[in-house]
């Protein structure tokens, strides 16, 4: 019975151990945080959701950071580095727990991983930046400025280097290394530009079309793929004992680019050519090919000893930029990488940041060093190569300023002197003190150097118009005049003769037909007879003097102008540092071009990439360069086009239009279109349900095709009230009736002067005059008020029956003047519009045209107006128009420079 009890207990103990232990080694509890698990904690076997936490603090921190310092015009490198050095142990890691909470060690290395994947991608977006055609069709200035931006820096660095190796590189977290190779990476980081922050910089300040802006794009290109040469021969130096090693990986690295080159890019160019990826842009496959290519390059030149990011670069400088490639390609990448990527590889920066180690005054007496050279090296090298190159002094200085900027390419220097043990923890903050505070400088004290104000008066100086003093030279002293058609010719006549109108894509077709109306009646040409079947001496003649006919029927020279917004994004800068090749491969501007070609109509066309806040700044200098006497703005209902390329918000419209019309410098024009041209207006379609249940799709494909317009003609009506603007419209309306498609009404409003409200007096009480004196002084200002209003009544009166009186009998036949008396001016035009509007509804469309009435006997006889923010736009006689119920296009028209005098 012993034994057989001895034996139970022993089976009932093994159970029991069996038990414990299979309980303690069961699976993880995959109920989460239901089953008490805690999220923050790392887990080596799923790391995702610790690295979705850090990756979410550090994306919400940094674009925080980045609002207040966008206004300050500071690119988003510096949100993401101050956010990781606050997230570092400069500032939160010091809070207990912090560290071992959120970013414990044993996960850096999955966050690591991921920032360096973005490193690599982010390096082959900044190789398709560069465009190397900007290097070779300036490289004259490009390598004087360039070598000289990158020679002195690179010789103060060396110099500094031997103090900071002497003193900091004894510490623990560096390698031995040899002198030289210490002096060639502190070199290197000091000479370096960042060509990616550049090419924003000089965007959103719009120096591109600049000597300073072609000058500093055609050195930075030079300077930074020298820099990451440097760079490459460094880390190779690093990693390899031996210089005869270090020798074999940069001939490999050499071997590699030729193959690249030449092996690896004429394939590829043949299969982008064949796959129409050059003209419709990158497919899915090529996509997948040029990624492929951008890890192997990087792989490589990873195993050889350089560093990856080199191999990633350099696919992106083999990448052609013919059809807008680089750009479309950027575009499909772009927003993965600069969302996600970058700000975890810069917050890492800051991470490794420790301001706490800047703790004595040697140290701070090197951060001063530091920042000094790089600002001496850059700024005195820059400007004295660019003064050689020509250039004035203040040119020069901003040259050398722009090329002191080091930003992102510079951390990304530090980054891997940091991990290759070049630099210790104390160096590295010092150059990332150095690096932020370069950046941060360049706008401010471009902007101080460079002001849009001071542009101006530099090219006017350069084209002979004013003297070095700002004065004004005087007719008689301008000699070779440079400017095309001196305003001499404005004078000679009021028409509209230069014509610079903003291009919208949903606004093409109206457009269009303004201009042929604009461009008069087309030129009578002969019967053409095949040369062959003709009097062959007889051709020349006659071809030459035709061709003298169709010269001097074209008065008007048209220029369209597509705004384009500039954003974050990579691939809208380089839309901007290459907007000549962009212009030439813009649909809406070539649609433009051609159709203003075709109708007598001498035309030009560009693209601007700006901030939407500067449309109406950009409009209004545009007008000045071209000296425009009108500016076409359409006006859009908020119809966005299909492809959403020129969305605007209704509310950032209007603003954009009242800036343009506060600041123009000539006249300006508001169209708003209501089936000008004869386009139908787009109506919204619903899906009715149906027994056959056809959809949207269905409907659309079996629409009947919209008849051609028989009846070309255009029937306009103009309200004349009075006023510089409603004079500059009348003329306008007469050059419009000049085309026999048009028929015109124009109506003078007569009003009385009484039915004027009254202005407020703004005559104050003086305790020491008398009610009498009081009262005198405030019948003067009456009586100066009423004989203002009778003078320009006058003058418009006599200028409207003088024109009225001079038009030739073809015009006489086709334009009507109509006198009414009215002391209701608004209720009476907009009666008389819906008489003379409509009344043709087969023909190609009706116009109304009115001033934009900035006079008070108007602006204040209707004070109910249900859209007061359109009304304080357009004037209040087009808004009554707009929101009346007329069914006709409406411009509206405010005088501006010379048109005041009209």
């Amino acid at each position: 019975m012993s034994s057989i009890a001895s034996i139970v207990t022993k089976t009932v103990t093994k159970t029991a151990a069996s038990t414990t232990a299979t309980s303690t080694d069961r699976a993880t509890p995959q109920g989460g945080i239901l089953e008490g698990g805690n999220p923050s904690k790392y887990d080596p076997k799923n790391p995702i959701i610790l690295f979705i936490i850090q990756a979410g603090i550090i994306i919400i921190f940094c674009r925080l950071l980045h609002y207040p310092l966008s206004k300050l015009r500071q690119p988003r490198v510096i949100a993401e580095v101050i956010g990781g050095i606050i997230l570092g142990p400069s500032v939160m890691m010091r809070i207990p727990g912090f560290q071992n909470a959120i970013f414990p060690n044993a996960s850096m290395a999955g966050l690591s991983l991921v920032a360096n994947l973005g490193l690599v991608l982010f390096l082959f977006l900044v190789g398709l930046e560069v465009n190397m055609r900007m290097f070779l069709s300036n490289w004259r200035v490009a390598l004087s400025v360039g070598l000289a931006g990158m020679a002195l820096p690179f010789g103060l660095g060396c110099a500094i280097a031997w103090g900071l190796f002497h003193h900091f590189h004894d510490e623990p977290e560096t390698v031995p290394i040899a002198f030289g190779v210490y002096m060639l990476f502190i070199g290197t980081a000091l000479s370096i530009t960042a060509f990616p922050v550049l090419c924003r910089i000089l965007t959103e300040l719009k120096l591109l079309g600049t000597p300073v802006g072609v000058t500093v794009l055609a050195a930075g290109v030079g300077n930074d793929v020298t820099g990451w040469i440097l760079l490459a021969l460094c880390v190779a130096l690093v990693n390899n004992g031996s210089g005869l090693v270090a020798l074999y990986v940069l001939l490999c690295c050499f071997g590699w680019i030729l193959f690249l080159v030449f092996v690896v890019r004429p394939g590829f160019i043949w299969m982008l050519r064949r796959t129409g990826s050059l003209q419709n842009g990158p497919t899915q496959g090529m996509v997948a090919l040029t990624l492929l290519l951008a890890l192997t390059s990087a792989w490589f030149t990873g195993i050889i000893g350089i560093h990856p990011i080199f191999g990633a670069f350099l696919v992106g400088l083999i990448c052609p930029h013919d059809g807008g490639f680089a750009i479309k390609l950027t575009e499909k990448i772009e927003d993965l990488v600069s969302v996600l990527f970058l700000p975890l590889y810069f917050a890492l920066s800051g991470l490794s940041t420790n301001l706490g180690l800047l703790n004595d005054g040697l140290t701070w007496a090197y951060v001063v060093g530091v920042i000094t050279v790089a600002f001496a090296g850059k700024i005195i090298g820059g400007t004295l190569a660019a003064r050689a190159c020509k250039l004035v002094w203040r040119e020069s200085l901003s040259i050398g300023v722009l090329m002191s900027c080091k930003g992102l390419v510079e951390l990304i220097v530090l980054n891997i002197g940091l991990s290759a043990k070049i630099l210790s923890t104390r160096t590295f903050t010092i150059f990332v003190v150095m690096a932020l505070i370069t950046t941060v400088s360049t706008t401010p004290l471009t902007l101080w150097l460079y002001p849009p104000a001071y542009q101006q008066k530099l090219d006017a100086w350069k084209r002979g118009e004013i003297d070095w003093n700002g004065d004004r030279l005087a007719p008689e002293q301008l000699e070779g005049e440079s400017t095309p058609d001196p305003p001499i010719e404005k004078l000679q006549t009021k028409e509209v003769r230069r014509l610079l109108v903003y291009l919208r894509l949903d606004s093409l077709p109206s457009l269009f037909t303004f201009i042929s109306l604009l461009g008069g009646d087309r030129s009578t040409v002969s019967t053409k007879v095949h040369r062959s079947k003709s009097d062959l001496e007889a051709v020349p003649e006659d071809s030459a003097s035709s061709t003298t006919a169709l010269v001097n029927k074209r008065p008007l020279e048209v220029h369209g102008l597509r705004m384009l917004e500039l954003t974050e994004r990579t691939s809208s800068v380089m839309q901007g540092s290459e907007m000549d090749e962009h212009a030439y491969r813009d649909p809406v501007v070539n649609a433009f071009r051609a159709f203003a070609q075709l109708n007598n109509v001498a035309v030009s066309g560009g693209v601007s990439v700006v901030p939407e806040s500067s449309y109406a700044e950009t409009l209004t200098s545009q007008a000045s360069d071209h000296f425009s006497d009108l500016v076409l703005i359409p006006w859009s209902e908020g119809s966005d086009d299909i492809l959403g390329l020129d969305t605007i918000a209704s509310g950032i419209q209007e603003a954009f239009i009242q800036r343009t019309l506060e600041t123009a410098t000539c006249n300006t024009a508001v169209f708003f279109n209501r089936g000008f041209g004869g386009q139908p207006v787009f109506e919204s379609r619903s899906l009715s349900r149906t027994v056959s249940g056809h959809s949207l799709r269905s409907r659309t494909s079996h629409q009947t095709p919209l008849p051609p317009i028989v009846d070309r003609s255009h029937h306009v009506y103009f309200p004349f009230f009075g006023g510089a603007d409603d004079r500059v419209a009348l003329r306008f309306v007469l050059q419009l009736a000049q085309n026999s498609n048009i028929t015109a009404t124009i109506i003078h409003f007569n009003m009385p002067i009484q039915s004027g409200p009254k202005k407020p007096s703004s005559v104050q009480v003086n305790e020491s005059s008398s009610g009498l004196g009081n009262l005198s002084r405030l019948d003067i200002t009456e009586r100066i008020d009423t004989e203002a209003l009778y003078a320009g009544a006058a003058q418009d009166t006599a200028l409207i029956h003088s024109l009225r009186d001079s038009l030739p009998i073809a015009l006489a036949n086709r334009v009507v003047f109509v006198e009414v008396a009215t002391t209701a001016p608004i209720d009476d035009c907009l009666a008389h519009a819906r008489q003379e509007i409509g009344q043709s509804p087969r023909n190609a469309g009706d116009l109304i045209v009115v001033g934009r009435g900035r006079h008070s006997r108007l602006a204040d006889t209707n004070e109910n107006v249900a859209n007061a923010e359109m009304k304080k736009t357009l004037g209040v006689i087009a808004e009554t128009l707009i929101s009346g119920g007329v069914r006709g296009s409406v411009l509206v028209i405010q005088a501006g420079g010379r048109g005041l005098d009209a």
